[in-house]
């Protein structure tokens, strides 16, 4: 990623937004604060030793399907939750976002409210209940979600979180490329699948004065980015639709716009028949990704081959059967914490030790 101008009077690297500065050091921050909350998830080749050959040769996977809740959501909603110190937590979420933060609450004795709108997965919002979140549903879109979140926190006076529109969530998210960066020092190309974009602004701004391109991939029918970059402002959209229902939405967001505006290498748009071939080319690797985890390399798979190194990150692994698994294991957990809990620890709230909430993640993991 080429250096680019730093805002002026800033951190090395760091781009203006709407709330303040938002740079490098931000997840180098986030990247200390959530170590014991996350996964450092692997990397993985897409195909075994004998077909390296073929396209995708060097081309690897992040793994994010393997972390805690079986999405990247974790990392940004650790870091904002962890500074924020919030007991009570408001979101509007498709679904990972909210499980992340169901999650975590669960592990830190908060509470968690998570807004869906119509369209979310079923067995997304099972888990989120059976990790001990409340669901509110509303009708419409991701614009009706959000605002509703918002006006629930204004209400009880919780904390929101949003998905991606936030720069500590941001911050946490750019750890995925940190990771990267740290295990494959020499990857040329990185793929990012783009939705709320909090993840390709974190991953732009922990590859600053890297020489790796950061590439942004958005299903074709919801490409807000690709359409605001070209238009030269944020553009909202006519409600889209696509497989990838993690990735649905109108705008950009407010936080991450400025950041991909400035970082981004490119950004492409794949159909949804591609986005299936993936993520059909990803359960022969023995990897069940759901289609939001499979654009990135839909986005890999169409610029074909090439001689350098790259990375596809896939995002999430909440397939059907995956969230089902989860969410019994969730209800056994909370079963077994229940059966061991006495009479004294019921009627004392303590802040668990960072050893505790590792574990209570991994329980459900």
């Amino acid at each position: 990623m080429s250096a680019g101008s730093a805002a002026s009077g800033g951190p090395a690297g760091a781009v203006r937004g709407p709330r303040g500065q938002l740079g490098p050091a931000d997840v180098e921050a986030a990247a200390a604060r959530i170590a014991g909350q996350v996964r450092r998830t692997p990397l993985l080749p897409l195909l075994p030793a004998p077909d390296r050959h073929r396209t995708g040769a060097r081309l690897l996977l992040k793994a994010e399907h393997l972390q805690y809740g079986g999405s990247f959501k974790l990392r940004g909603a650790a870091n904002a939750v962890l500074t924020l110190g919030a007991r009570r937590i408001v979101t509007g979420s498709s679904g990972n976002h909210g499980i992340a933060l169901a999650r975590l609450a669960a592990a830190l004795g908060a509470e968690v409210t998570v807004v869906l709108a119509g369209g979310a997965h079923p067995a997304k919002i099972a888990l989120i209940r059976a990790l001990g979140g409340r669901t509110v549903g509303v009708p419409g879109g991701v614009a009706e979600r959000d605002a509703r979140a918002r006006a629930l926190a204004e209400e009880t006076g919780a904390v929101l979180v949003p998905s991606s529109d936030h720069e500590l969530v941001v911050a946490g998210q750019g750890t995925v490329g940190l990771e990267i960066l740290a295990e494959a020092p020499d990857v040329e190309t990185v793929y990012v699948p783009t939705g709320g974009g909090g993840l390709l602004a974190g991953v732009c701004l922990a590859a600053y004065g890297h020489p790796v391109r950061v590439v942004g991939v958005e299903p074709a029918g919801t490409p807000r980015y690709a359409r605001s970059l070209a238009a030269g402002h944020p553009v909202r959209l006519a409600p889209g639709d696509t497989v990838a229902d993690g990735l649905r939405g109108q705008q950009p967001g407010a936080v991450p716009y400025p950041v991909i505006r400035d970082r981004v290498d490119d950004l492409v748009t794949v159909s949804d028949a591609e986005i299936l071939a993936s993520a059909a080319l990803l359960r022969r690797r023995g990897i069940e990704a759901e289609p939001s985890g499979a654009v990135a390399l839909a986005g890999a798979m169409r610029a074909g081959r090439g001689t350098g190194r790259a990375v596809a990150v896939v995002s999430g692994g909440n397939t059907t059967a995956a969230l089902a698994s989860a969410a019994a294991a969730a209800t056994s957990a909370a079963a077994s914490r229940t059966h061991r809990t006495t009479h004294a620890t019921r009627t004392t709230c303590t802040t668990p030790t960072p050893h505790t909430t590792r574990s209570l993640l991994e329980e459900t993991s």
